[in-house]
């Protein structure tokens, strides 16, 4: 029986890495290749049979874009499903990506739930779903959980677990209403820049106190739904007179309290960048010659 293999492209070697987790998690028995660039995906294609493509679009040495454009003018990958997973969800960019031919559209951040749903609805219309589900069924000596594989294929709902909040997180979940309410008024810290931080499920304003090119501290005010470390996210700079956007990909490194007290209205961030695309590197760097964010930034002073 044939097997139904993914290839995963991207720069980024934590966005990589958290697109097979959930595959793996969510879909037993796919098989998965990966790539850091279209140039490298480009030779995994020629020798190996791909059910689906998930590709970020800004890579070093060919892009999401360019790599798309030569799966389908090559026969052998024409009908290959290709899923763009990126953070520019402009509406020229999209257009863009249809013409081209894209299957479909997973923007960053996201979560596992919109990852799973949008690689099952493009294995499904490939006819490879059912072919997935059957290899998860098989049973093999190294798993006894076959059943458990296919109930999640076909539909079945696995366990869920309550992963508790950060120590710096739980402060905040038992903050009286009223001292909430007195220090809502409060200005937002002082800071060099400003941007909003896009999570899976939520987006922020914050306040950028500091840069570098791996990483930025931002101040966010906290919210019901709290950040939790290690997840992914985008950060959308706002700088200069002209009041240019860098959209850079990453994690939230760490998450802590602005002040030490449980009635802090302000978290301290820090967002670490995975993204190798010169371009951002190349802004990100200006930004910081520029001055209009803070020059020097160690991590962990």
């Amino acid at each position: 029986m044939s097997k139904v293999t993914v290839l995963v492209v991207d720069d980024a070697a934590f966005i990589r890495d958290l697109v097979k987790k959930g595959l793996r998690s969510h879909l037993p028995g796919v098989q998965i290749e990966e790539a850091i660039n279209g140039r490298k995906a480009q030779q995994i294609l020629a020798r190996v049979d791909i059910d689906l493509v998930l590709c970020d679009w800004e890579m070093p040495e060919m892009s999401g874009l360019e790599l798309l454009t030569w799966v389908r003018s090559e026969p052998r990958t024409a009908k290959v499903p290709f899923v763009m997973v990126t953070s520019r969800g402009d509406k020229e960019n999209v257009v863009q990506a249809i013409q081209a031919g894209v299957s479909d559209y997973i923007g960053k951040p996201f979560s596992n739930d919109q990852l799973i749903t949008k690689v099952k609805k493009a294995l499904n219309k490939a006819g490879k779903l059912q072919l997935l589900a059957q290899q998860a069924s098989k049973p093999t000596a190294a798993s006894a959980f076959g059943n458990d594989s296919l109930n999640a294929l076909t539909g079945g709902k696995a366990p869920v677990v309550n992963t508790p909040p950060p120590v710096a997180a739980e402060a905040f979940a038992a903050k009286p209403a009223a001292k909430a309410a007195s220090s809502a008024s409060k200005a937002p810290p002082a800071g060099r820049g400003q941007g909003t931080l896009r999570l899976p499920n939520s987006s922020c304003d914050c306040v950028i106190k500091a840069l570098s090119l791996k990483e930025a501290q931002l101040v966010v005010k906290v919210q019901e739904q709290l950040p939790q470390v290690l997840e992914s996210a985008v950060l959308d700079l706002q700088q200069g007179a002209d009041n240019e956007v860098a959209r850079l990909n990453g994690y939230l490194h760490s998450v802590a309290a602005m002040e030490n007290t449980p009635s802090s209205e302000w978290l301290v961030v820090v967002f670490r960048f995975v993204d190798k695309d010169p371009q951002k590197l190349d802004y990100l760097s200006r930004l910081i010659a520029r001055g209009s964010v803070q020059k020097h930034y160690s991590p962990g002073a």
